[in-house]
């Protein structure tokens, strides 16, 4: 069953340096001059990334660069590297903290920035064609993620990079996602916002894990001085969402670079099945999504459904999140919203802001479709259309086929069964489709299914998106998930299918929840009827 939009496509419009912390002032000194003349006591290094734990207080004057190429920094700002902030249970997580010289005089907000990579140990430079971003919107000051001091910094903000409970040189047990990291961040935000230079005002930015750090923190926790987030695509059911879509294991490539990236010092939990309530979030949000990201696409609409906070707002873009993040006119869209939460500023956000805006990719056959301003999700102005599978022709159609026919796929082969849908109309495909399929296995007792969604013109060629602006032809762009866009997915193990909720399912059922807590053996040769939310 598909969602479809009828519709022809119309645009809308008090931190103190310590003693062991140096303070370099020449102005417009290059990186490779910005270092400490003296060496730390603590000569812990980070194998992995070549990282020394290095606490210093530094200036990075107006003019500064990081490196050749880089973006400058815009203000003089000043850092400081590996700040011990105090938990509750005695141990110290470790934050570099940037901030306008200005802040001194003139306090200012906060924006975390919490992860799990190391502060400064990932960058765009092992990503190809660093995802369309160019090097000179960078300073290289940012973390993987997350917000660039050296843009936040002139739009008055203070950036804290804060490495998780045992990331890097972060001391104690990692933990991913549940109520110790929430404690943590919650120890953190109060730290900070009692800092000479913070105006009380905390806010938390960032996407991919940075993201998914924000919802499970207000999932469980609030701070008065949290007032704002900013989850820029995230998941908010990394069981079901990421590792294990559908009940079994995902393998793709870009899932073993992360689990490579996530390394520290100390001891790391394993990584368990963890679900947010977001019902309980009640802080301002400013939600990013794109179709063209499968790791977080369900997570980001699914916060935005369902988050408690009457306040929230959400943008689905054309772009992967990686681009976006780094994209001057998105800052410039999220300053807006962070100035009115944090500062106060009445710019209009809540009136000139449309709750949702909708992107929809064309694939190359047609423009796409650039932020157009929706109601509801599921979009209130959707139409449900069920068209009917005819195994004959495989194709499908609006109405039931008279005749009943099976058709045969071997599972153990890489050719996909295609189904072929031809419009006879201008139509959007948008929100949650759904595929209820009669399926068998003649010789196991289990089998995996995957159904995807792709566009085709009008010989029958695959279309592709590609998820950044890019100079090469679309042919040279590796097939990667970060790369391309090739239609939505679903994924279901048959045995699991006894385990659906459907106190969790969409009232519409077109969302299908599956809680894969069980299991249940299906005879060889048994036909059984299958739903899978794509």
């Amino acid at each position: 069953m598909f969602p479809a939009l009828n519709v022809k496509a119309t645009r809308f419009n008090d931190f103190k340096p310590r003693n062991d912390m140096t303070r370099i002032s020449s102005p417009g000194s290059p990186a490779s001059t910005l270092s400490s003349p003296c060496q730390s006591k603590d000569t812990r290094g980070y194998k992995p990334f070549n990282v020394k734990f290095d606490p210093q207080h530094l200036l990075l004057p107006k003019g500064h660069v990081k490196e050749t190429g880089r973006k400058q920094m815009l203000v003089d700002s000043v850092v400081d590297r590996d700040t011990p902030i105090p938990l509750r249970d005695g141990l110290h997580v470790y934050a570099d903290i940037y901030r306008p010289v200005s802040s001194d005089e003139t306090q200012v907000p906060v924006v975390i920035c919490w992860r799990p990579y190391g502060k400064s140990s990932i960058s765009l430079d092992g990503i190809w064609h660093r995802s369309g971003v160019p090097k000179d919107w960078t300073s290289g000051y940012e973390t993987f993620e997350g917000l660039d001091p050296a843009d936040w910094c002139r739009r008055g903000y203070a950036i804290v990079n804060v490495d998780a409970r045992g990331a890097q040189f972060s001391e104690g047990t990692f933990f991913f996602w549940g109520d110790q990291e929430a404690e943590d961040i919650y120890d953190t935000i109060d730290f900070l916002s009692k800092q000479s230079w913070c105006n009380g005002s905390v806010c938390m930015g960032g996407n991919s894990y940075l993201a998914k750090a924000q919802v499970s923190f207000a999932s469980r926790q609030s701070h008065p001085a949290l007032k704002a987030l900013a989850p820029w695509e995230g998941f908010t059911d990394i069981y079901r969402q990421l590792l294990r879509r559908g009940g079994f294991a995902m393998q793709n490539t870009f899932m073993s670079k992360y689990q490579w990236g996530v390394a520290g010092n100390h001891e790391v939990e394993d990584m368990a099945q963890m679900y947010d309530e977001v019902e309980k979030i009640n802080v301002p949000m400013y939600l990013l999504g794109s179709f063209a990201d499968p790791f977080h696409v369900y997570g980001s609409f699914d916060t935005y459904r369902r988050a408690g906070s009457t306040k929230k707002w959400m943008r689905v873009h054309a772009n992967f999140e990686w681009y976006e993040m780094c994209e001057r006119s998105s800052n410039d869209d999220l300053q807006r919203f962070f100035d009115r939460y944090s500062k106060g500023i009445m710019n209009g956000w809540e009136h000139d802001t449309p709750p949702l805006r909708l992107s929809l990719h064309g694939c190359g056959s047609i423009p796409n479709i650039m932020e157009r301003p929706e109601i509801g999700f599921p979009f209130l102005r959707q139409s449900l259309q069920t068209y009917y599978l005819d195994a004959v022709t495989k194709s499908l159609h609006a109405s039931p086929r008279d005749r009943g026919f099976s058709a045969c796929h071997d599972g153990h082969g890489l050719e996909a069964f295609y189904i072929v849908l031809k419009f006879g109309e201008y139509t959007e495909i948008a929100g949650y489709a759904k595929a209820r399929l009669w399926m068998s296995c003649k010789q196991k007792d289990d089998m995996d299914v995957v159904v995807q969604l792709r566009k085709i013109d009008g010989s029958a060629n695959l279309l592709e998106g590609v998820n950044f602006p890019c100079l090469v032809p679309e042919s040279e762009v590796p097939p990667a998930e970060t790369s391309k866009l090739f239609g939505p997915q679903g994924f279901l193990r048959a045995s699991s299918s006894i385990s659906r909720d459907q106190a969790r399912s969409s009232t519409d059922c077109q969302e299908i929840f599956y809680r894969h807590d069980r299991a249940e053996k299906i005879s060889p040769g048994t036909i059984i009827p299958l739903e899978i939310t794509l």
